[in-house]
């Protein structure tokens, strides 16, 4: 499938656009990632989460910017990568086993470059996808999650896709703090709970270069439906408490005041 990057879109110009790539272990793609990221982003960076191969060395030679994540976990290679793009009015996601087709990022910076929208999460399920890219184990965790989400924050997601975007001042309101497999999750609840103006869009999906650090053998997998699940839960028992404690603090302030 040949996807030709668009060249620029209203608003864009007056915009800066960090691309993160949490990677590690992706010698094999990486270069291929940032080679077909548009030519209107303004930053892209690589948080390297441990690599033992050439990853890092690649990324730079390829015009990247490259920031070690200290701790391993997904989430933390994200925060790492948001630390590094300090200056950027829109932040997008995207993993670097070259799975997803980073020439369709403009479906996902426009309605936020246009004002339309906070946070654009790239939908596989929507999108094509490519035989084999999506495992039985990430459709149907997904899919328990969406369902779970629209359950318990009356929200509508169809997917955890990684490729996303997001304002900068939205991001902030969201105070991340997961450091693995529930970062995707996490962001989407809280985005929910902010009332921020969420979208999807169809994004296109291949088979990934190499093995999945997650899908790729059973304890990711256990170990990611595990984290998604409990994130879940941790999130749904903060914002009940929140509620309850504002609740009360009103209470206490009318009997203060009476």
């Amino acid at each position: 499938m040949m996807i030709e990057p668009r060249a620029t879109f209203a608003g864009i110009n007056s915009l800066r656009v960090a691309v993160i790539i949490p990677a590690m272990n992706e010698e094999q793609s990486i270069g291929r990632v940032i080679a077909d990221i548009p030519t209107w982003v303004t930053d892209i960076i690589v948080a390297d989460n441990g690599s033992t191969d050439n990853t890092a060395a690649i990324a730079e030679r390829a015009g990247a910017k490259v920031v070690p994540a200290a701790i391993r976990g997904y989430g933390s290679a994200c925060l790492a990568g948001i630390a590094a793009a300090e200056n950027a009015d829109i932040l997008v996601f995207i993993d670097g086993d070259f799975s997803d087709y980073p020439q369709q990022m403009h479906a996902l910076v426009q309605p936020i470059a246009e004002n339309r929208a906070d946070m654009v999460i790239g939908s596989r399920t929507l999108g094509n996808r490519q035989r084999g890219s999506l495992t039985i184990q990430q459709r149907f965790g997904g899919a328990l999650a969406c369902k779970l989400m629209w359950w318990l924050w009356s929200v509508r997601y169809t997917d955890l896709g990684p490729f996303r975007a997001i304002s900068r001042a939205a991001l902030l309101q969201l105070r991340m703090d997961d450091l693995n497999f529930g970062w995707t999750v996490q962001m989407q609840i809280r985005a929910a709970v902010a009332g921020l103006r969420t979208m999807e869009v169809p994004v296109d999906y291949r088979r990934r270069i190499g093995q999945s650090k997650i899908s790729g053998t059973l304890r990711g997998v256990v170990m990611a439906g595990y984290k998604i699940l409990y994130t879940i839960g941790k999130e749904f028992w903060i914002a009940r408490h929140c509620v309850r404690s504002a609740g009360n603090q009103g209470k206490d302030h009318l009997k203060t005041n009476t």
